[in-house]
């Protein structure tokens, strides 16, 4: 049985949780949403200084809920890629601290590795290998997991990630910050045929399709241009194209999705990331894979977008792997998950 403590500070979430193995003791989130919805999307250093005055009273509330003290604590995981520079330190910089001051190992952990690792908090005998579609602000990815760093990326956006995509829809809407649950939200009073917008299919330069490649700019660009013809129509109808807009995203995803899963003999799907929480996201994938045979997991909504439960699951399996990451451990804004063996000393396979 292991113990781990873990704080995210990616982006706009400060997060702390302790999880053992995969029971969720504590988990503790302060959202900045609220003060960013001002500025219509995360400011880097309101983000940082937000982080700073959180960190400490989220601490607390951990130990606090969790019930335990500092030597039931077996290591300190903390996310360190990929996420906004300022914000990563402040998290790597208190669990650099701490591990010091209470001689705790350090779990330097991949953000994305976190979100792969919320469905464990959910199902307790979920094990590799599945697909997992990993679906967020920054990211689209389609990504085969064999094993704890086992990784292969099967499929990806060429340009905008789908989260990035329903910000940007949402604005052109006019319906705030941030746009992934107020599209969510129009859409349940909107006509989701009422529109054909493009479902993003990524050309071969000899013809064809890469099956397993997104796009979403084109689908942003196509919606700019329907809300310009019907605003000068005196037609905008924002429900009708919100509800439009996410049918086709969902279903580009879940085709995909399934189609990967099947070729690559995947019998089970694990899908991470804020967009998880997407409600036609959850019907059309759970529907597509369960009538193909294939096994379906979401997270539950409170573990999908950003929070320290997943990060401390993700290093519950690294500590239970002796992965264990050096103090001159540093943050990047940038780094690829295949790559994510170079945060530890030892890198053993599962």
């Amino acid at each position: 049985m292991s113990t781990i403590l873990a704080i995210e500070t990616s982006c706009d979430e400060t997060g702390v949780a302790i999880v053992k193995n995969r029971q969720i003791l504590s988990n503790i989130v302060a959202s900045q949403i609220d003060l960013h919805k001002t500025y219509g999307g995360v400011v880097p250093e309101v983000a940082s200084r937000q982080h700073l005055e959180a960190i400490n009273p989220c601490l607390e509330q951990a130990l606090q809920q969790a019930q335990l003290d500092w030597d039931s604590i077996d290591g300190i995981a903390v996310t360190v890629v990929p996420g906004l520079v300022g914000a990563l330190l402040v998290g790597l910089t208190t669990a650099k601290t701490l591990a010091i001051i209470h001689n705790k190992p350090l779990l330097g952990i991949h953000h994305l590795e976190g979100h792969i690792y919320a469905s464990y908090l959910s199902e307790p005998t979920l094990e590799p290998p599945f697909l997992c579609l990993l679906v967020s602000g920054g990211h689209t990815s389609l990504i085969a997991v064999r094993g704890c760093g086992d990784y292969t990326m099967l499929g990806g956006t060429r340009d905008d990630a789908v989260g990035e995509a329903f910000d940007k829809t949402a604005r052109l809407l006019g319906l705030g910050y941030p746009g992934g649950p107020a599209i969510d939200r129009a859409a349940q009073s909107g006509n989701p045929h009422a529109y054909s917008l493009p479902k993003g299919k990524v050309s071969r330069p000899g013809g064809g399709y890469y099956p397993y490649e997104f796009s979403f700019s084109g689908l942003k660009t196509a919606v700019s241009r329907l809300v310009k013809e019907l605003e000068s129509e005196g037609k905008l109808a924002v429900n009708d194209l919100a509800a439009s807009f996410q049918e086709t995203v969902a279903r580009s995803l879940s085709d995909r999705t399934v189609a990967c899963a099947l070729e690559y003999h995947l019998p089970t799907i694990v899908v991470g990331g804020g967009v998880a929480a997407n409600r036609t996201l959850r019907e059309k994938l759970t529907q597509k894979g369960e009538a193909q045979g294939l096994q379906v997991h979401f997270p539950p909504m409170k573990l999908c977008t950003d929070n320290a439960a997943m990060i401390a699951c993700a290093g519950v399996q690294h500590y239970q792997r002796d992965q264990i990451s050096p103090l001159t451990l540093s943050v990047a804004s940038r780094l690829s998950l295949t790559e994510a063996s170079n945060l530890y000393l030892s890198t053993v396979q599962c």
